[in-house]
């Protein structure tokens, strides 16, 4: 075993040296705007003339007059070293020094006036460059088509791809070493993914998306939720004149090899499992309105896991598998208008719908520790329909100054989980059937104002907002023959949240310094009612009013050489399925149930980071320390003398994150380029104690636990001839520490490859990931009493085909 990770390992080092992606996203320009005024009374000056020239050599770059008001835009401006000519007949030419930085779109060198004998002498700072990794550091942004060897399938796929993201053990993304983040859509939180946690991203089609934004480090505009930062999802929209759009279909297969074959006796797992996902983009726009409308729907078959664990007690051994074969279909469909009133406002009214409808087979047999007896058969069936609505209104009302504005926007948000379960509990001596059934319904409503106002050095931004968040849920359990049903543990529970928030962020820019400090101030009012007969829990609830200061400090050594400091304070809030009373039964005799005691957990993080850009590339490194108070994670007990154990969120005490990122993108030729990334991080989890009081209590204590990981991520481009790429990835993550034990070494390789055609109106592309088919989870865990050593050899390995055509 030692051997072949070695292998492994040396395998991917050639990778990371050798082959190598690197997808491009920049925005290069900024306005210029301001007003000419008379000096002697103060009134304006139209049709006065406007020149913007290079520093250099003095060339003319743009111009323009000023209109009737006296003011004037210039757009399109790259990043440099300017001056602005200001002349008018009768006046004196006014020269202006104009800095182009890297943070702000638009600037505003306010009024300028015009003397008949005097010169006047202005310094502006103007700024703008957006690029994989922006100027700023705070921010990466990748186009989801450029990632070829994930091309069809979902955005979490798309994610493991991508420099500082893995997954973990549950299928939830992680930002250095840490899945507390934030998922958003076009810059909002959705039931789709999640509102404070992350849910969905699996069944996502990454079809549907433009490009993904992680941002370590978020101002003070966005939520204080997720600590390790926020993942943006961009859905498509084009705005050209006339009707466009585009489709596509996607088809494949996985699990085309076993990786191991079931334990006797049980239903067969998936394989050569189908996918298909055809979607649909339009668009029109005529005039003052834009019409748009985005559809995918993907079906798949998937080995959704396929876990093998021995439970070992004082006196004890249980040999088990988890099986579960699943069928999902999932339909999203996005539409809507954008009208353009007139030249200062603009109203976007947007629906969203989802449909998730997943199947379940489950099989679980137990054995003893040879495999001589079988003790029991756990079979399950899953029927699951979730169901999500989202309605948005957004307002933008632009000053006459530009890139001063006003937006306002209503989210509303419906989202129905109807779960049913069914079990076949297959005793020696009898079998029992038994069932039970979830609804719950989430009603989310957001109300937001923000504001935003370029100033000679920067700008400023403002604004508030209010959400309101309710979620009756009602579990009914229906025992067969012998139940290991908790038919106490069932009934209603309503979680309410009430979230105002207000925040303030203010941008300077200058030739060497950069500074933004932002403050944003939350209170939340989080109530829990439960059912009073539920046999454990009774209802709960909490209140704070919190500040949330986000500062980041930028030195300009030179054009390619620049420094960082951030920090931030964040919180993680419990989402409602964390404290939800309900146990749950796919596992028959590892159970999950929530804990409605359980409070936020406060982060403070500090990061120095580094860039440095040169031909054709860049290297950029960050040194970052997180530190938690009232750490989140499961923790499992046993009830002696039952072997079923327990898995309850528990508030630890502190925790802390320290490590260092490094991502080296180069563009070699026309012909290859890479991007590689490398992360190493050591968790560090305070001594503590806390007690599970389902379904009776228990406690669990834990000495200090420290533990160093990183990983490797290298992905390589080949541009082959007649517009064909060819893209190979490689991960390696280290193992690294889970609640009360770790994850061993994960390793794979993607490779894919696409091509234009029909004069770049079509696009086919075939890839396959996981093309070795070592990806595998091996965990060990340890509670009061027993050890669980677990390893899911789950579907990973999955070969697609697709075409697209634009028109």
């Amino acid at each position: 075993m030692l051997t072949q990770m070695k292998r492994s390992f040396i395998f991917f080092l050639f990778l990371f040296f050798f082959l190598l992606p690197a997808t491009k996203a920049q925005v290069n320009k900024v306005t210029l705007s301001g007003i000419i005024k008379k000096t002697a009374d103060k009134s304006i000056l139209p049709f006065v003339n406007i020149t913007l020239n290079k520093s250099t050599d003095s060339s003319f770059v743009t111009g323009t007059i000023t209109n009737e008001e006296g003011r004037f835009s210039i757009a399109e401006i790259k990043p440099g070293d300017y001056f602005l000519q200001i002349s008018f007949a009768g006046y004196m030419s006014n020269i202006q020094p104009i800095l182009v930085g890297s943070l702000s779109q638009f600037l505003d060198i306010g009024t300028v006036e015009l003397k008949e004998d005097i010169k006047l002498l202005q310094t502006v700072t103007v700024s703008s460059k957006q690029e994989e990794l922006n100027d700023k550091m705070d921010k990466k942004t990748f186009s989801v088509a450029a990632n070829i060897s994930q091309s069809g399938g979902s955005v979490l796929q798309a994610l493991k791809n991508l420099p500082g993201v893995t997954t973990n053990q549950d299928g939830k993304v992680e930002l250095r070493g840490s899945d507390k983040v934030a998922v958003l859509i076009d810059g909002k939180q959705t039931a789709l993914t999640g509102f404070g946690s992350q849910t969905g991203l699996d069944n996502i089609p990454a079809s549907a998306i433009e490009r993904i934004e992680i941002i370590n480090n978020p101002s003070a505009k966005f939520d204080a939720n997720g600590n390790a930062g926020i993942i943006n999802i961009i859905y498509k929209k084009n705005k050209q004149q006339g009707f466009n759009g585009k489709i596509g279909l996607t088809t494949g297969l996985g699990a085309l090899w076993q990786k191991r074959e079931n334990l006797p006796d049980i239903r067969p797992q998936y394989k050569t499992t189908p996918k298909i996902n055809p979607s649909l983009s339009l668009n029109y726009r005529k005039n003052n309105v834009n019409i748009f409308l985005q559809s995918d729907w993907l079906y798949t078959e998937t080995l959704n896991k396929n876990e093998f664990s021995t439970r070992t007690y004082t006196n004890d051994t249980i040999q088990q598998q988890l099986k579960r074969n699943r069928n999902t279909h999932f339909l999203t469909t996005r539409s809507g208008v954008d009208w353009t009133i007139n030249n200062q406002n603009s109203l976007t009214i947007a629906g969203l719908l989802g449909i998730e409808k997943i199947i379940d087979r489950g099989d679980e047999p137990f054995f003893n520790a040879d495999y001589s007896k079988r003790n029991r058969l756990w079979q399950f069936l899953e029927d699951e329909l979730k169901t999500t609505a989202v309605a948005s209104v957004a307002y933008q009302h632009k000053f006459k100054q530009p890139g001063h504005v006003l937006n306002m926007g209503f989210n509303y948000t419906f989202h129905r989980e109807d779960e049913k379960y069914y079990f076949d509990n297959i005793m020696p001596g009898f079998t029992g059937l038994d069932s039970f059934k979830l609804l719950s319904d989430e009603h989310v409503t957001d109300f937001t104002i923000d504001y935003v106002r370029p100033l000679k050095h920067g700008r400023l931004e403002g604004g508030f907002k209010y959400r309101y968040r309710n979620i009756p849920t009602n579990m009914q359990f229906k025992p067969g023959i012998n139940s290991p049903l908790d038919i106490g543990a069932g009934g209603e529970a309503t979680y309410t949240e009430n979230i105002p928030a207000v925040y303030g962020n203010y941008v300077f820019e200058s030739k060497k310094i950069e500074a933004e400090i932002g403050l944003r101030i939350e209170y939340v009012d989080l109530q829990y009612k439960v059912n009073p007969n539920h046999n454990t829990y009774k209802s709960d609830g909490y209140n704070y009013t919190q500040p949330f200061p986000n500062v980041r400090l930028g030195y300009k050594i030179n054009d390619q050489h620049k420094i960082s400091l951030f920090f931030n304070r964040r919180v993680d809030r419990p989402n409602e399925v964390d404290i939800r009373i309900f146990p749950k039964y796919d596992d028959a005799e590892i159970i999950k149930v929530g804990n409605p005691a359980l409070r936020p957990q406060f982060t403070n993080s500090i990061e120095l980071a580094y860039k440095t850009s040169f031909q054709k590339g860049y290297f950029y490194s960050a040194l970052f320390h997180r530190n938690t108070t009232g750490t989140i994670t499961r923790i499992a007990t046993q009830v002696p003398p039952g072997t079923i154990i327990y898995n309850v969120f528990q508030n630890a005490e502190r925790s802390s994150n320290t490590g260092v990122e490094m991502i080296w993108q180069q563009d070699f030729s026309a012909a290859f380029s890479m991007n590689t990334n490398a992360m190493i991080y050591r968790n560090v989890i305070d001594a503590f104690t806390v007690e599970n009081k389902y379904p009776v209590p228990s406690t669990y204590s834990a000495g200090k636990e420290t533990f160093t990981s990183g990983n490797i991520k290298a992905n390589g481009i080949f541009h082959l001839p007649k517009q064909t790429d060819v893209q190979l990835t490689a991960i390696y993550l280290a193992p690294d520490i889970i609640p009360q034990g770790k994850i061993g070494t994960r390793f794979s390789v993607d490779i894919g490859l696409k091509k234009q055609i029909q004069k770049g109106k079509g696009e086919l592309f075939l890839n396959a990931s996981d093309i070795f088919n070592t990806l595998k989870i091996k965990k060990e865990q340890t509670g009061n009493g027993f050890t669980v050593a677990s390893t899911d050899y789950y579907e990973t390995q999955v070969i697609r085909i697709g075409y697209n055509y634009k028109f």
